[in-house]
């Protein structure tokens, strides 16, 4: 049986300690009970691997907080994919300091960066920023490097499939050969690796076993749905559950969107967040469904980054993620604080290969259910409602209304017709059945060529819709830093390549780059219309196929 770990074991310092205890800490994760003596020994380079939501802050900031003292320069960097995570993990190293006297700063796009200058030339001590924001303070000159102790890579794997690699690099110039290298990831791509081997000299993988890398207090279950009928069942799973609380996530900004009007369409308390919404915007909706204003949150992966909510009682994939790493990421979301979550994933029948490929690499077993019936549903509504008037006659909060009701009495003399009435008036078509369209019956088998296939009926749309068609994965070598946005890219295309804007899908633009996914056959014309153009001093074509 092994040792019980706590904080005071781990080499610490007794300031560091009653810090840590003040925020009620006493036990350490696997991943922060890996690093914090690895980091403190400061022997090698580290790599740590671990599930969002584990703790990796703590487990790379609490050597370094112990480590380094006040000083004139910037001692240690750490880089992260979003602004959302910048300011949570700036927010936690600034919790976890205690009454030592460091100054940290996040740095991010789309704040003032007159603030941010005139603060790094009082002096800074450890600075978290993203890496565009970074390299601008670099080039200005106002933040210096040359003296830092630690570079930190947070949420590595998503820093890659975000392309921040030349990036990575170009900040790397710029700091001293001597100094400590942390990398912090959910996954282990071979990209990782690759950029450890060309800049670590001496490093260890510390990675929590597999068998940790998903939520033990989370219920992992799938409903089987056809594509038309994904909006539907998304329906059923929230108004199933008396006190819904969770995050819907999407593949593209345009399903986000969608989504989310159609929700509100509904009546439902629901925003959303994902790339091409300002930052002043996300701050609004992250503040509404933290208070629980909102209570549901639709999200991209990359969107969701660095977002950290507890008591969600749901994490529903309203499509499955492309990486089966991602969909660990998602759902650990749920079950935090020892509290029981349900992560709900629709999966359709060309997306059952996929859900099994998850389930191997996840370790871990997804339960298919079927989807409520509507009357399950009403009889949910009905007996919820009852609930809360027993609640309220019980309380006697309603002396306001007893003058009304005695009028509507002595008006009335049928009390059930009345009554009837005034239930009509209070929830409108709640508890009518009409209010939800009917789901056929969907159940997946194998066909003779190993594929999965739909008993149930589908329709000609869906057949030939093609977007359920193999679609190319194009690189575009120009984003916001061009003055480009999802509409302009996608306006551009259309009119160089003389193709239907329904044919682009999945637009993503970041700084210095965009993507776009386009049926085979108009890949190739996209390709050609824009061959004769090129960057990086016309080594480079303007438009390729992206690299898998």
């Amino acid at each position: 049986m092994e040792k019980e770990l706590y904080f005071k074991d781990l080499g610490l310092s007794e300031s560091i300690l009653t810090a840590i205890g003040k925020k009620g800490y006493e036990k350490p994760s696997p991943i922060q009970a890996l690093c914090i003596p690895r980091l403190l020994e400061g022997t090698k380079d580290v790599i740590g691997q671990a599930q969002t939501g584990t703790g990796k802050t703590a487990a790379f900031s609490l050597p370094i907080i112990d480590k380094i003292e006040c000083s004139k320069n910037v001692q240690a960097i750490v880089l992260a994919p979003t602004r959302e995570l910048v300011i949570q993990v700036a927010e936690e190293i600034n919790s976890l300091k205690g009454k030592k006297k460091l100054r940290i700063l996040p740095i991010y796009g789309g704040s003032n960066i007159v603030h941010q200058m005139k603060k790094l030339k009082e002096g800074i001590d450890i600075v978290v920023g993203t890496p565009g924001r970074v390299i601008d303070l670099l080039n200005r000159k106002n933040l210096v490097l040359s003296d830092i102790q630690y570079f930190i890579l947070d949420e590595a794997d998503e820093m890659l499939n975000m392309g921040f690699v030349e990036d990575i690099e170009n900040i790397l110039q710029h700091t001293p050969s001597e100094k400590k290298m942390l990398f912090f990831s959910a996954t282990m791509p071979k990209e990782i690796l690759v950029i450890a081997k060309r800049y670590m000299r001496d490093y260890e993988i510390l990675a929590v076993k597999n068998k940790e890398l998903t939520t033990s207090l989370t219920e992992q279950i799938y409903f089987e749905v056809t594509r038309e009928n994904k909006f539907e069942a998304l329906c059923r799973v929230i108004d199933i559950e008396k006190d819904f609380y969770g995050i819907i996530f999407c593949q593209t900004k345009n399903d986000v969107n969608d989504i989310t009007l159609k929700l509100a369409e509904r009546g439902y308390d629901a925003d959303c967040i994902h790339g091409d919404v300002t930052q002043s915007q996300r701050e609004k909706v992250l503040k509404k469904f933290k208070t629980q204003t909102i209570n549901i949150l639709i999200a991209t992966d990359v969107a969701a980054r660095g977002i950290d909510v507890n008591n969600l009682t749901h994490v529903i994939n309203y499509s499955l993620p492309q990486e089966a790493e991602s969909y660990v990421h998602r759902i650990g979301r749920t079950g935090r604080a020892g509290k029981e979550g349900t992560a709900i994933t629709f999966v359709t029948p060309r997306e059952y290969r996929k859900l099994l490929h998850i389930q191997k690499v996840a370790n871990t077993e997804i339960v298919k259910k079927k989807l409520p019936k509507v009357k399950e549903i009403l009889k949910n509504k009905e007996s919820n409602f009852i609930e809360t008037i027993d609640s309220s006659l019980e309380m006697k909060n309603y002396e306001t209304y007893n003058k009304l009701a005695k009028k509507l009495i002595e008006k009335n003399e049928n009390i059930e017709e009345l009554l009837a009435a005034v239930l009509k008036v209070a929830l409108g078509d709640e508890l009518e059945s009409d209010t939800y369209q009917e789901i056929e019956e969907t159940s997946f088998r194998s066909d003779s060529r190993g594929e999965m296939s739909d008993r149930g009926r589908r329709s000609r749309k869906e057949m030939h819709d093609p977007t359920l068609d193999g679609l190319t994965r194009l690189f575009i070598a120009k984003g916001n830093k061009d003055g480009m946005n999802v509409g302009q890219l996608v306006g551009l295309i259309c009119a160089k390549a003389k193709i239907k804007r329904n044919l682009i899908k999945n637009a993503q633009v970041f700084e210095k780059f965009s993507f776009v996914s386009v049926p085979f056959n108009e890949a190739e014309m996209v390709i050609k219309a824009f061959q004769q153009e090129k960057v990086n001093q016309g080594k480079q074509s303007l438009v390729e196929k992206a690299k898998k």
